[in-house]
């Protein structure tokens, strides 16, 4: 069956946008090897360090999954790792045993100043801004 004229406009605008995602994420884990920290990482840090703007703020994990793009699972795997190599930390959230509080630590924090000018810099390149 042939694909409408329209539609071919859409999925070939849709393809575009995964290759320029692809591309993207590619170039900002190549960029951020040295660091020892991915895009997917990096992502994590960013949203906690922006939104945490003082050593007591919290997020729950819940609340970073639509933000980060990845499953409750990868999220959840992916913050086990950061929590292993000292960059965020976890804890139970007293009002709900089922929610789980996440903050980055002084080392996140450290790498992500230290990262964010180099995640920033891959961006302007690859998105042209």
């Amino acid at each position: 069956m042939a694909v409408k004229t329209a539609d071919a406009g859409l999925v070939q605008r849709w393809r575009e946008i995964l290759g320029v995602h692809a591309r993207t994420v590619a170039e900002i884990d190549r960029a951020l090897h040295p660091y020892g920290i991915g895009a997917s990482d990096f992502e994590v840090l960013d949203v906690l360090t922006t939104e945490a703007l003082d050593e007591d703020t919290q997020c729950r994990v819940q609340n970073l999954v639509g933000r980060v793009h990845l499953s409750q699972s990868a999220l959840s795997r992916l913050i086990g790792r950061l929590e292993k190599d000292g960059l965020v930390e976890r804890s139970v959230c007293t009002d709900d045993r089922r929610g789980v509080w996440v903050r980055p630590t002084d080392r996140g924090r450290a790498l992500h100043a230290e990262a964010l000018p180099v995640q920033r810099a891959v961006l302007r390149r690859m998105l042209g801004e």
